[in-house]
């Protein structure tokens, strides 16, 4: 209930935490969503589980992604929302934000240049946020996808099938990766990098 009436602060002050590729276009567009080949940096959606921010890092890039997508607000605005997102009795951050930091964070955002959009991981697979479809129909849309486009096994698609899995608010194991990308389990460990266990061990945190 926490979590629902926090995001619902945001809603009501129209703040927009989810975008859809506004240059990049679809290589095939479907009911669900859209597939892009060669990927696309330009899909954000934040808040979109009731995963914690666990880390500074990703506090900073979230409320740099909010200043990015919400450019009109102003900064007595900015600083309510910097302030009300880091404070850890609010559900969204695992850990305390001293009053130093907050301004910190506020200052640093100010001086951004909006014109450059903020680091992003690459999307193949976007589903429409309302596409009504179950974890998984999801899973299996990612698969045979995967599975029908591609038959080497690539960081970038390792990676797509991990973000299947964990919007669909499963624990990411390699036997599911492999699974997706019809292969054995040994392919996976072969293909997959520290930085990908990495981003796994965090997605997975998220869940618990």
């Amino acid at each position: 209930m926490l979590y629902e009436r926090n995001i619902d602060w945001i809603h009501r002050r129209r703040i927009i935490c989810r975008r859809d590729p506004i240059h990049d276009k679809p290589t095939k567009v479907y009911k669900w969503g859209n597939y892009y080949e060669h990927g696309t940096y330009e899909f954000f959606d934040l808040f979109r589980t009731e995963a914690k921010i666990n880390t500074f890092k990703s506090l900073k890039w979230h409320l740099l992604v909010i200043w990015y997508l919400n450019p009109n607000i102003s900064s007595d605005e900015l600083k309510e929302i910097v302030n009300f997102v880091s404070e850890k009795t609010n559900g969204f951050v695992t850990f305390n934000t001293p009053a130093y930091t907050k301004k910190d964070i506020l200052s640093k955002l100010i001086e951004y240049d909006l014109d450059l959009q903020p680091k992003n991981k690459m999307r193949k697979i976007i589903f429409n946020q309302f596409c009504g479809l179950t974890k998984e129909e999801k899973l299996k849309i990612v698969g045979s996808i995967i599975g029908r486009k591609n038959k080497k096994i690539t960081e970038d698609y390792i990676y797509e099938c991990m973000l299947g899995i964990n919007a669909s608010k499963e624990i990411i194991t390699i036997s599911k990766i492999a699974s997706l990308m019809s292969c054995s389990n040994r392919t996976v460990l072969r293909a997959i990098s520290d930085e990908l266990r990495e981003e796994k061990r965090i997605l997975n945190e998220h869940l618990l």
